[in-house]
């Protein structure tokens, strides 16, 4: 899978090559597999579907093909050369998401070769557009929802956490819910003008003191019963009394300053202090930046867009958008919300609001049971807890339509590696890759006809 370039640089990527091979790798298997192309060359969709002994509701692994690009001078090794050095894989994808996906669809062809059978259809579904684009599961849904229409869904998410020692295994987590996504852009407007006369009126150095402004600000802390649960349960599963007290502290907190306070001391005694402090308030970064277009010319506007992530039943958008308003009032800069095109700002934070109301999946599925059940036969020395995802995924076109979706990366992760997610010398070790795969084939023995 790594092998196979499929970076998506805004409007898809090449898909068919890697969808041709898994499409014979089923067929070899005796599984039937269908190639659905979208109206872009190349961006194609790969459905496999595994017949199961009854009519019950099927299970349906979702797993994407395109990656995000790669700065390949910035890599130590070949991003698309699936490099093992020691004894772990590089390459993009590694763990967003051609690992999983390796992990699903190697336990799930261990059963069909001892011969298996399920106890329902088993639809995967290696989908194309998840990291942009628009014929991703939405266009998908829209238009071959009868080859997808399941019960339940299992997508990329929830993290396997170490303790301190980097390898033990200590939190496994499944998401319930995505955080919500949303953009926001700053503009500043200025003079413009031959280079050769600076003047005081500078769109780029007016954007500077707001980005450095904005860069210090930080959302309040919100605690959610998704985040609470998943705070209690890591706070339970750390060998690290420092980080334990820190947790202790943020859950009993009565205020928001001893929130705020807490939850300060919670990121800076984790070993995953990104990922903790996305799961404690609304995020943003800095993603884009766009000014001039000539050297010797002084432009009259420059650009930011700010990549947001909010948590549902906490912050609001729209509250979240007034704050930084308010952050950077007087700094002659503007905030806008980017929309869909043609949508008001206030249509947009309406739409918002309906995601961010979206209650998390039921843990009251046949799936849920069936991931906590493979994480104590695989990981028994490990708390097992629900988790929100930090990140998004393409499991709306089934949660819109009340079917329960989760999230899993299947494998044991130290800090080093979970941050080169979309980043440099992204890499998996073989033993977790292993491992996973072994939690996968657990799982999927659940729904093992008997």
């Amino acid at each position: 899978m790594l092998a196979f370039d499929t970076q998506n640089f805004g409007e898809g990527g090449v898909t068919r090559p890697h969808a041709e091979m898994l499409k014979a790798l089923w067929e070899s298997a005796g599984v039937s597999a269908e190639i659905i192309p979208t109206p872009k060359k190349d961006n194609v969709h790969l459905v496999a579907r595994i017949k199961g002994t009854t009519a019950a509701p099927p299970l349906l692994l979702l797993g994407h093909s395109d990656v995000v690009p790669v700065e390949r001078d910035k890599w130590s090794v070949d991003p698309f050369a699936g490099v093992v050095k020691n004894g772990e894989i590089y390459g993009r994808g590694s763990l967003d998401m051609k690992g999983a996906n390796a992990a699903f669809i190697t336990a799930l062809l261990r059963h069909l070769k001892e011969g298996g059978k399920f106890d329902r259809d088993i639809i995967v579904l290696t989908d194309c557009d998840e990291e942009a684009g628009q014929y991703g599961s939405r266009w998908l849904a829209e238009h071959h929802w009868n080859k997808i229409d399941a019960g339940m869904v299992l997508t990329e998410g929830g993290w396997f956490l170490a303790q301190k020692d980097r390898t033990t295994p200590m939190l496994i987590t499944v998401t319930r819910q995505d955080k919500v996504y949303f953009n926001l852009d700053l503009v500043a407007d200025g003079t413009a003008t031959h280079s050769s006369k600076p003047n005081p009126d500078s769109a780029i150095a007016k954007l500077s003191r707001a980005v450095t402004a904005l860069d210090t600000w930080l959302a309040p802390v919100t605690l959610t019963p998704v985040t609470r649960e998943y705070f209690s349960a890591l706070a339970k599963a750390t060998r690290d009394a420092p980080f334990k007290r820190a947790l202790e502290l943020l859950l009993s907190a009565r205020s928001q300053h001893a929130r705020e306070r807490a939850a300060a001391l919670v990121v800076k005694r984790s070993s995953y202090p990104w990922l903790h402090r996305a799961l404690l308030r609304t995020t943003h970064a800095f993603v884009i930046e766009d000014a001039g277009y000539k050297e010797n010319v002084i432009p009259s506007a420059a650009t930011v867009r700010i990549n947001c992530r909010g948590v549902p039943g906490g912050q609001r958008p729209r509250d979240f958008l007034a704050g930084v308003r308010e952050r950077l009032a007087g700094r002659d800069v503007t905030v806008k919300l980017v929309g869909n095109p043609g949508e008001s700002e206030e249509a947009a934070l309406k739409r918002l609001d309906e995601t961010f109301a979206k209650p998390p999946s039921s843990i009251d599925s046949p799936l849920y049971a069936a991931i906590g059940d493979a994480a104590r036969r695989t990981y028994p020395g490990a708390v097992f807890a629900p988790a929100l995802f930090e990140a998004g995924t393409s499991l709306a076109p089934w949660t819109s339509r009340g079917v329960p979706g989760y999230g899993v990366y299947p494998y044991v992760l130290d800090n080093d590696q979970l941050v080169t997610m979309h980043g440099t010398d992204e890499r998996i070790s073989v033993a977790a890759l292993q491992q996973g795969t072994e939690f996968m084939y657990r799982l999927f023995d659940r729904f093992r006809a008997r």
